[in-house]
C-alpha cells in the first residue's frame, strides 16, 4: 500500500507529542510503593472528567503531581482506549448517570476492569480502591455506596453485561458512533482496521538529524547503549520499546529526535525538486512544536525559514526545540491567516502547511481525541483549513512549492479540500504524493490512511506547484 497520511489535531496545530507510554503502576501498598492505587484511580478520574469536558489530556497529565504522573499516565491511556466499552456498561448498570466527578471514576473502573486479559491489576482490586477513592474524595464520597454497588453487580454478572454490551458500537469500537459510521462511509473497505490501530500504543519513532549522523549509524549507537529498533523510512527508527529521551544517544546534542515515521515525509516532500544549495525562503505557516522545522532546516540549512504559531507559548517551544538542534529560524507569533501583521512581501520559495484539524489520524497516541472531538468540528476546521490555503497561496512565487497536510482521516479535511482548492485555483499543479494515485488531469482518491499498517499515523499529503 502506498503511504500515505492523516490529521487529528486539537484546538489550533497539532498536539503536543504523547508522553513515551509509562509503566504500570505498582500494584496498590505493594511493596516500594508510596503511592496507594485509590489516589491513581483519583487522579485518572479527574483526567476523564476534564476530558469529557473537552480538555486536551496531555495538559492534564502534566498537572499532575510528579508522583502520582507515571501510574496515571498509565491508566489514563488504558481508560480512554477502553471508554466506550464502559460507557456502555455503565448504562446497563444504571441507566441515569451520576454526578459527572463519580461517572468519571465508575467509568474509569470499568474500563480497566472489564477484561482480565488487559486489566492491570485484579478486577476485586479495582473495584475495592475504586471505592476507597470515591470515599476519599468529598466530590464523590455521597456516591460511593452507590458506585460500590455498580460494580459489585458487574463482578456478578460480568460474563453477561459484556454480552448485552457486544452489540453495541460505541462499546465494539470505542469510538463515538458518529466516528464509526463516518468511516464506514469514507473507507467502506478498511474501517474496521483502522479503528482496530487505534487502539493499539503507536510506537516511539526517532528521526535522525541528517547533519549529525545516519540512520545504520545511529542504530549501532542504539546497540551500544543496550536499546535497539529498526529503520523507517530515510530518516527514521521505531524503537522496539519506548524510552524515556534522556536515555537516547545524542538526543540532548540535536542527533535524534522524536518524530511519527507519517510526520518524516513533511519536509523532504516540500523539498522535493527544489535546488537545496540555494538560500531558499520557507514558510513554515503553523510551526508548534518545531519538529518539522527542524526537519527542514537539517535538510536545507541555508535556508531562510520563518515558522509561525498564533500561541507565544507555542513558539517558545519552536524557539528551545531548534536551539537543541542548534539550528536557527526566524520564530514569529503570529496569525498565518493574517499575512498583513507578518509577512515583508517577499515570495516565498516553499510553504508548509501543516493545517489545524481533527487530529483524527493520531488516536494512536492521543485515545483521548476521539472524546474530544465532535462531529461539526470536522466542517469547522475544514473552513479554517480552505482559508488558510486560499491566504497563503498568494504568497507563493511562480515555480514554487506548497506542502499542504494534515494528521486527519477525515476526507473533508485531505482529499475533498484539495479538490476544491484546485478547482479555485488554476495556477496550483498537484504533484505526486505520498498516498495518491496519480490520473493525468489531477488527484485520485488517496489511498488508504497509514495509521493501520503499524509505523505510521494517520496523514494526509498534497504536493502543489505554482505554475511558473
Amino acid at each position: 500500500m502506498p503511504n500515505s497520511t492523516s490529521t487529528l489535531p486539537l484546538p489550533h496545530a497539532a498536539p503536543a507529542p504523547a508522553p513515551a507510554p509509562a509503566p504500570a503502576p505498582a500494584p496498590a501498598h505493594a511493596a516500594g510503593s508510596s503511592v496507594p492505587l485509590w489516589r491513581l484511580l483519583q487522579g485518572t478520574a479527574s483526567v476523564v472528567a476534564a476530558g469529557r469536558g473537552g480538555r486536551s489530556m496531555t495538559a492534564l497529565l502534566e498537572a499532575q503531581p510528579p508522583a502520582l504522573r507515571p501510574g496515571v499516565q498509565a491508566l489514563s491511556f488504558q481508560v480512554m482506549r477502553w471508554l466506550g466499552r464502559a460507557q456502555a456498561l455503565r448504562s446497563q448498570l444504571a441507566r441515569k448517570a451520576p454526578p459527572p466527578a463519580a461517572d468519571a471514576l465508575l467509568c474509569s473502573a470499568l474500563a480497566l476492569c472489564w477484561d482480565d486479559d488487559l486489566a492491570p491489576y485484579s478486577a476485586f482490586t479495582l473495584v475495592d480502591q475504586a471505592v476507597e477513592a470515591a470515599r476519599q474524595n468529598k466530590d464523590t464520597r455521597a456516591q460511593a455506596n452507590f458506585i460500590n454497588a455498580c460494580l459489585r453487580r458487574f463482578l456478578r454478572e460480568r460474563a453477561e453485561l459484556i454480552r448485552q454490551t457486544d452489540s453495541d458500537p460505541l462499546a465494539l469500537w470505542n469510538h463515538p458512533v458518529w466516528w464509526v459510521k463516518k468511516l464506514q462511509n469514507e473507507h467502506p473497505d478498511h474501517w474496521q482496521a483502522i479503528l482496530t490501530a487505534s487502539q493499539c500504543a503507536a510506537p516511539m519513532t526517532l528521526r535522525v538529524n541528517a547533519t549529525r549522523s545516519t540512520v545504520p549509524a545511529y542504530l549501532a549507537q542504539l546497540q551500544a547503549a543496550g536499546l535497539s529498533g529498526r529503520a523507517v523510512g530515510p530518516f527514521g527508527i521505531e524503537l522496539s520499546k519506548a524510552v524515556p529521551v534522556h536515555q537516547l544517544p545524542g538526543f540532548a546534542q540535536g542527533v535524534v529526535s522524536v518524530q511519527d515515521a507519517a510526520a518524516q515525509w513533511a519536509a523532504p516532500l516540500l523539498l522535493q525538486g527544489l535546488n537545496v544549495q540555494k538560500p531558499l525562503r520557507i514558510l513554515d505557516a503553523c510551526a508548534a512544536p518545531g519538529g518539522k522545522t527542524g526537519h527542514l532546516l537539517e535538510l536545507c540549512p541555508t535556508a531562510h525559514v520563518v515558522a509561525l504559531d498564533v500561541d507565544a507559548q507555542r513558539c517558545e517551544r519552536v524557539s528551545q526545540n531548534l536551539d537543541r538542534l542548534q539550528v536557527k529560524a526566524q520564530v514569529v507569533a503570529a496569525d498565518a491567516a493574517k499575512p498583513n501583521n507578518w509577512w515583508d512581501g517577499t515570495p516565498f520559495d516553499a510553504i508548509l502547511l501543516d493545517a489545524p484539524c481533527t487530529a483524527s489520524g493520531i488516536g494512536r497516541r492521543h485515545p483521548d481525541v476521539r472524546w474530544l472531538r465532535r462531529e461539526s468540528d470536522i466542517e469547522q476546521l475544514a473552513s479554517i483549513q480552505s482559508r488558510l490555503l486560499q491566504t497563503l497561496w498568494p504568497l507563493l512565487k511562480p515555480g514554487g512549492q506548497m506542502v499542504y497536510c494534515t494528521c486527519s482521516i477525515f476526507l473533508a479535511e485531505g482529499h475533498r479540500q484539495i479538490q476544491t482548492f484546485l478547482k479555485h485555483n488554476t495556477d496550483a499543479l498537484f504533484l505526486p504524493s505520498p498516498g495518491h494515485l496519480m490520473p493525468q488531469n489531477g488527484p485520485m482518491s488517496p489511498s488508504v490512511p497509514d495509521n493501520q499498517m503499524g509505523e505510521h499515523d494517520g496523514f494526509y499529503y498534497a504536493l502543489l506547484q505554482k505554475r511558473p
